[in-house]
């Protein structure tokens, strides 16, 4: 009887040594899963959710988290697409989301008084160009006589809005407003169409706090559409042109309703696109988090810069979690080439930006642009001193936390040292506009009062 109890004994000692065993083993299994470099950040909060728009230029956190980019640094992301640019940016104020891809101008905007008012962050730029503005066949049947062809007999780019002007004329005449579309108020899009169109003399209309459309004035009517609805909104004739990020200006000539006319390259060369957004209070609460979320997105950018990987993204970013568009579409803008009239495709290598040319830095100078913008159409109402551009865009552009980030990626051989900006945060004075106008962060003034559509500021302030 002894004999049977001692060897039921031993059997359960064995079984639960092998259940020991197996959990170590799964415990172990785990974190090699978890693939955490030794050495690394201190994770305050490795479970993370981030939000995006579907647009080409969400590619940065698409990369980091299907090539492991994220779990590299500890990090575990779910990224969730988003309805629209506001959804996205209260989601993320109320904390639903630990960050996001966003418009330059929401946390400028935040930070500024315009709009829903938040502490908002950004210590990664996620990409340079990559917008188009695209016109109805009508609109564009109609502009192409006025537009300059090579000899080639295609037409000579950049084109300007001076081509639309007619056009608008006899919209009016005949009792129907000209409408563009843009996807929000405070966007890259908004100001860039604005400024194609004051540049040619047409007025894109001033904000007053009882206007909150911007259209006092206005020649042309803007107004917002979310960016996957903007060829459907075209087509239906509620718009007649539009101000968008890629694929959905491809998407128009894909369809054949529409050609895109520019890109924001021609508006303003290798100008600032989106960025990505924490709360103030995210990032003080997990400052390793949030160095070790840059360091994934710096790495992505990196990696989509590199022209072979390019084909690779194009089939992430067509995936149904992503953009959800055709290869084809995306490949259009993603490959080193842009499609205008259907079958006049042209050699535009640095249409979509992720690390060259510091891409990835954010810049205080891109960041007082957009300031100068709202400012110039009436969305900050009043005058601002000098001083205020620089102190409220530094309290929004962190790019202390991007050079902590990339120092780590540089220590660990993943860029160069090269790769880091000496920079005070501004960017030389340029004139790499489609009006040749200069641009000088340290001067925002001056730049405003440089423009003869739109607000002036007294000289002395």
């Amino acid at each position: 009887m002894k004999s049977i109890v001692t060897k039921i004994l031993g059997l359960v000692l064995l079984l639960a040594a092998m259940g020991c065993s197996g959990k170590a083993e799964k415990k172990t299994k785990e974190t090699a899963e978890a693939k955490i470099p030794s050495g690394s950040l201190e994770i305050e909060k490795p479970q993370l959710t981030f939000g995006f728009i579907k647009l080409t230029d969400m590619a940065p956190l698409a990369i980091a988290k299907e090539k492991g980019f994220f779990e590299d640094e500890g990090l575990f992301v779910s990224v969730e697409a988003q309805s629209n640019w506001k959804n996205v940016l209260d989601r993320v104020i109320d904390g639903q989301l630990d960050g996001s891809h966003m418009l330059a101008g929401q946390p400028i905007a935040a930070g500024a008084g315009f709009g829903r008012q938040a502490e908002l962050v950004t210590p990664f730029s996620m990409d340079l160009n990559g917008n188009g503005i695209t016109v109805s066949n009508d609109v564009w049947s109609k502009m192409k006589p006025n537009v300059p062809t090579g000899a080639d007999g295609k037409p000579l780019h950049p084109i300007k809005a001076d081509a639309l002007k007619s056009v608008i004329s006899e919209y009016k005449n005949s009792g129907k407003p000209f409408k563009m579309g843009m996807v929000f108020p405070v966007s890259t899009h908004n100001y860039e169409i604005r400024y194609w169109l004051a540049a040619a003399g047409i007025h894109p209309g001033m904000y007053t706090a009882d206007n909150v459309q911007g259209q006092i004035d206005a020649e042309v009517l803007l107004s917002v559409t979310p960016p996957p609805q903007m060829p459907a909104t075209l087509e239906a004739g509620t718009i007649y042109g539009y101000c968008v990020g890629e694929p959905w200006n491809q998407q128009a000539v894909f369809k054949g309703i529409g050609v895109p006319v520019t890109t924001n390259y021609d508006i303003w060369k290798n100008n600032p696109e989106k960025v990505f957004v924490m709360t103030k209070k995210f990032v003080e609460q997990n400052p390793n988090t949030a160095i070790a979320v840059t360091k994934a997105l710096i790495r992505a950018g990196k990696w989509l810069d590199e022209p072979s990987n390019r084909a690779e993204a194009v089939k992430i970013l067509s995936m149904p979690q992503y953009v959800g568009a055709d290869e084809v579409v995306l490949a259009n803008s993603m490959t080193g080439t842009f499609e205008f009239e259907k079958g006049d495709k042209r050699s535009m290598p640095d249409f979509n930006v992720f690390y060259k040319y510091n891409a990835t830095y954010p810049f205080y100078s891109d960041g007082i642009w957009f300031l100068t913008q709202m400012r110039r159409w009436g969305q900050i109402p009043e005058p601002k001193p000098a001083a205020w551009y620089e102190e409220t865009i530094k309290d929004i552009y962190r790019p202390d936390i991007w050079k902590k980030a990339a120092d780590l990626l540089v220590a660990e051989g993943r860029i160069p040292a090269s790769d880091i900006p000496v920079t005070d945060g501004y960017k030389p004075a340029t004139s790499d506009f489609i009006d040749d106008n200069t641009y000088d962060a340290k001067d925002p003034i001056g730049y405003i009062n440089s423009f003869k559509i739109g607000n002036k500021e007294e000289p002395s302030l």
